[in-house]
């Protein structure tokens, strides 16, 4: 009862600020990511990924999938990302 009473005097929080509060909150980690997915050879890695998924994409039947290109540009970004971090971290 009292809690419903706090509701009745406050009001019920408001979901938009909620949302806003979410949307303000960046991972710094997802920054870093996104900062070395320009980097010239994670460009090209990626670019070779793409090519992959589209050209598998557009066939009925292949035993193809793009794991390597998918690997490569993983290790890439992540090879990227932890000469970043640790780099900031000295």
């Amino acid at each position: 009862m009292v809690f419903e009473e706090k509701m009745i005097m406050n009001g019920e929080p408001d979901e938009e600020e909620e949302e806003e509060e979410e949307e303000d909150m960046v991972d710094p980690l997802e920054s870093v990511r996104q900062k070395c997915e320009d980097v010239e050879h994670c460009v090209h890695t990626k670019e070779r990924l793409e090519q992959c998924e589209t050209r598998v994409g557009s066939r009925s039947a292949t035993d193809e999938d793009c794991t390597e290109e998918l690997f490569d540009f993983l290790h890439a970004r992540d090879h990227c990302v932890a000469h970043k971090l640790f780099h900031s971290v000295k």
